[in-house]
């Protein structure tokens, strides 16, 4: 079923700060909410927002469009461009292209687009797609999503007696020259500078996503042996995984081909690039705390004695090789890749220097890039290090060897069934702090911006747990770890007491691993 214009919720649209919808027919009975002619009324309320704040008019305007593997993409990218070019904007058709190179267009010496779009729905279901937006103040924000939108629903738009041309570009393939100048000069190999990766045997994983790209564009130039990398051909039905780095198939599956192949090193990427992770030699993860730990002992060498900002369910272990090990400074704040990032920004004008902003998720923007979340500029970071350390008969993850991981973590997704869930939420999380300032060896922790994280002080628990409300979704999402093996069960026993005597939720997935 596919909804018309006349009886959509434009609001629905709205994601945070971009805007997803379904594309497709066929996954769960899910009506149809993001069509041709919904994607080329988006575009021409773009330009007339970006217009609006330019001060210029549509005909003065260049706006790149690009877009992920996604099978919807090619209908709905046309006919975005088409209601680009309806207002009289000049349109660059950049084909398939990666979120981070869609920003870097608009900052490009010789591009220097004045707005850019990218279609894709990340690591959603292939039926799934939306829009993100971008000028060269970087990614627009909630508001700026809600004002598009706005315009989108009253379709009041001035049409060109003469509309914009649309003109293809190969974008990528100046991004991509973009990271190989990075990684030479950061490498700068004393003998052999522009392939400082010869003699490292690195393997791709793009998932049939959009960041094939990289292998043949970023790594060979360098001089890497490329061979055993997979799903690097787009293909928007994703057939052999899912391209995100927190899945477990995916992860399997890239660390499989590092070991099969006796790789030096494996990247992995999501569908749109925006994120990045990675597989040492021995085929372990590079993942969550590891890839946090690692590319803030690179940040740290860099920027001695500087802020890393992540989001709220890092571990504890995270804290202290920051802290201690490092001799920086971690500022645990909220979930939410542009919380995060927005924190970081905060940080640096208050005078406190962040040169890092990251989630668990895979999601690490750089101060010096723009605090864009870029997993292929994350990636590459970690590749100059690894061309160092290869030079000097060193191992990349000697970096994090200090590192303490807990024993076990787990999280649980409780949902709300009430219907303000917000504030029903909030409630449960102002009752779960009671309950703890009753139990003996449990204490809130402090300087935490995002529900409520108890440290669990018992031999027997040695841990935390973290209770938030989802950002958008009625769930409260409990995270726990512990340092000690059963320590988990023992935490969540102890909270399962609790939440079991609360109506209004579904804990069945609390009580499955009880």
């Amino acid at each position: 079923m596919t909804i018309q214009i006349t009886e959509l919720d434009w609001k629905k649209l709205q994601n945070g700060s971009d805007i997803r919808g379904v594309a497709l027919e066929g996954v769960e009975n899910e009506p149809v909410n993001l069509t041709p002619e919904i994607a080329g009324i988006l575009g021409k309320a773009f330009v007339t927002w970006l217009a609006e704040k330019l001060k210029r008019s549509p005909a003065e305007l260049t706006v790149a469009v690009g877009r992920d593997s996604r099978i919807s993409g090619p209908e709905l990218m046309a006919a975005t461009m088409e209601g680009i070019a309806s207002t009289g904007c000049r349109v660059y058709d950049f084909a398939i292209a990666s979120t981070p190179a869609m920003f870097v267009s608009t900052v490009t010496p010789g591009w220097e687009c004045d707005g850019a779009i990218m279609l894709t729905a990340s690591h959603l279901p292939f039926n799934r797609n939306g829009l993100k937006f971008f000028t060269a103040d970087g990614g627009l924000d909630k508001g700026n999503i809600s004002d598009i939108l706005e315009l989108a629903e009253k379709n009041d738009f001035n049409t060109s007696d003469s509309p914009g041309s649309i003109t293809q570009h190969d974008f990528i393939s100046v991004y991509a020259e973009g990271l190989v100048n990075t990684i030479r000069k950061g490498a700068n190999h004393p003998e052999d500078f522009d392939k400082p990766l010869k003699g490292l045997k690195i393997i791709v994983d793009a998932g049939n996503g959009a960041g094939g790209f990289y292998a043949e564009k970023v790594l060979k130039p360098l001089g890497a042996d490329i061979s055993g990398s997979q799903f690097l051909e787009p293909d928007g039905t994703f057939p052999n995984h899912v391209p995100n780095p927190e899945n477990g198939a995916a992860m399997e599956s890239i660390c499989k081909a590092v070991v099969e192949n006796q790789a030096d090193f494996g990247i992995i990427f999501d569908t749109d690039v925006d994120r990045g992770a990675a597989v040492d030699k021995d085929g372990k993860e590079l993942n969550r705390n590891r890839l946090i730990a690692l590319i803030s002992a690179i940040v740290l060498q860099e920027h001695p004695g500087s802020t890393i900002v992540t989001d709220s369910i890092t571990s504890d272990g995270l804290t202290q090789f920051i802290e201690g090990e490092l001799k920086g400074v971690h500022h645990r704040f909220k979930r939410g890749y542009k919380n995060v990032i927005n924190e970081a920004i905060k940080l640096n004008e208050s005078g406190q220097e962040s040169g890092l902003a990251i989630e668990t998720s895979g999601h690490g923007a750089m101060k010096e890039n723009y605090f864009l979340d870029d997993g292929a500029y994350l990636v590459s970071k970690l590749l100059i290090e690894l061309a160092k350390t290869h030079r000097e008969g060193k191992s990349l993850t000697d970096l994090i060897a200090n590192l303490r991981e807990p024993e076990e973590s787990r999280e649980i997704r409780i949902k709300i069934l009430a219907d303000d869930f917000k504030s029903y939420g909030n409630q449960i999380i102002d009752d779960l702090k009671q309950f703890v300032s009753q139990q003996e060896d449990w204490e809130i922790v402090p300087k935490n911006y995002e529900g409520v994280r108890v440290a669990c002080k018992s031999p027997a628990e040695d841990g935390w747990f973290l209770l938030r409300l989802s950002l958008h979704d009625p769930v409260l999402p409990l995270n726990i770890e512990s340092n000690v093996e059963g320590g988990v069960a023992e935490i969540s026993g102890r909270l399962f007491e609790f939440f079991e005597a609360i109506a209004h939720l579904d804990i069945s997935e609390f009580s499955a691993g009880k």
